[in-house]
């Protein structure tokens, strides 16, 4: 084992802006043996999400960030290469921390979960049945509470998230209004049952959304920000609820002054006049909720109620570009590197 080389992105320097090729660095170094309750894992395939933005960055957040000169964070399914774990043996797969790296080793105790044998191609644990899946689950559950007959507007809705909120929702009977960048995505979306889908690009955006939901919207799953936020706003109906998963619009522009006028005031005068609900949420605060997802979602997904889609990239040096695609929007489905 000790006759392995890993092969590692690390950051190298914290971006001004959007991130650049220089603020990472690909590093290769010996691969160690495992210690006592330590496991030694190959990763197979990684998962790039927005989140990571915000990993990059210093200053206070709900997380701590990524330290210089060490190893982008992010999830991986890996197998098991050498075990001095009991609960581990060589050759099963694992959800885990494992990194932008080829190899990880890792106390058996911070592995999330062994990846069971049930038809599903083991990258799904890192999209519709892992995080992104989990992620749209629980805001719907916890804060949206979709009701028969109401209206539910997601935004990013050809991503992991943004497509399974709007599955899940139509399985409870609400009507779902997707919106997506680009025509492509758009016409996605009705594949995936949205009553309807909608391009933010398009120059009338604004109207069709609001021919689109004649009573009003009563959840919208906030995933962007910016412009197709500001498009809801005036749309929302009293007692409207938002969970705020994302807000990748501005997720460069993190510490900058954005230009235009204020409207903070604006908008906490329309959550106190129409009793609005927003709360942001993250996944990891809830995972009391995740036993009942794995249940249901496996049984979704082994119905076909629920669909999804991969965008898979090979080679763990194409991470960064595709990681700047993923901010800008370029990925279609769950984003995944392939490390094979």
């Amino acid at each position: 084992m000790n006759a392995l080389t890993n092969t590692r992105i690390v950051l190298a320097s914290r971006p001004n802006g959007a991130p650049v090729s220089s603020n990472f660095r690909i590093e290769h170094v010996p691969v160690p043996a495992p210690g006592p309750g330590e496991v030694l894992l190959r990763n197979r395939y990684l998962s790039l999400d927005p989140y990571m933005r915000g990993r990059m960055e210093e200053g206070p957040s709900y997380a701590a960030p990524v330290a210089l000169d060490a190893v982008m964070e992010g999830r991986t399914v890996a197998e098991v290469l050498a075990s001095s774990h009991p609960g581990f043996a060589i050759g099963e797969h694992v959800l885990a921390p494992g990194n932008w790296q080829t190899h990880a080793v890792i106390h058996g105790d911070q592995l999330s979960r062994k990846l069971e044998d049930n038809d599903l191609p083991i990258s799904t644990a890192l999209g519709v049945y892992g995080m992104p899946g989990f992620t749209a689950y629980v805001g719907l559950q916890e804060i949206g509470k979709p009701q028969p007959g109401e209206t539910l507007v997601v935004a990013a809705a050809s991503g992991p998230v943004g497509a399974t909120v709007g599955q899940i929702a139509k399985l409870q009977g609400a009507r779902t209004v997707g919106i997506a960048g680009g025509e492509q995505k758009r016409a996605y979306l009705e594949t995936l049952g949205f009553d309807v889908a909608l391009d933010h690009r398009a120059d009338d955006f604004a109207a069709q959304l609001r021919a689109a939901v004649p009573d009003g919207i009563d959840v919208y799953f906030e995933n962007v920000g910016g412009h197709v936020f500001d498009a809801v706003a005036p749309l929302l109906n009293d007692f409207a609820r938002i969970p705020v998963c994302g807000t990748i619009a501005t997720y460069n522009a993190r510490g900058a002054v954005l230009p235009g006028p204020d409207r903070l005031p604006g908008f906490m005068s329309q959550v106190l006049r129409q009793r609005l609900t927003v709360r942001g949420f993250i996944q990891s605060d809830l995972h009391a909720f995740f036993p009942a997802f794995l249940r249901e979602m496996g049984q979704w997904l082994k119905d076909g109620r629920v669909q999804y889609r991969e965008d898979i990239v090979e080679g763990l040096e194409n991470a960064p570009e595709a990681f700047f695609g993923l901010l800008k929007g370029r990925n279609f489905g769950k984003l995944v590197v392939k490390l094979d």
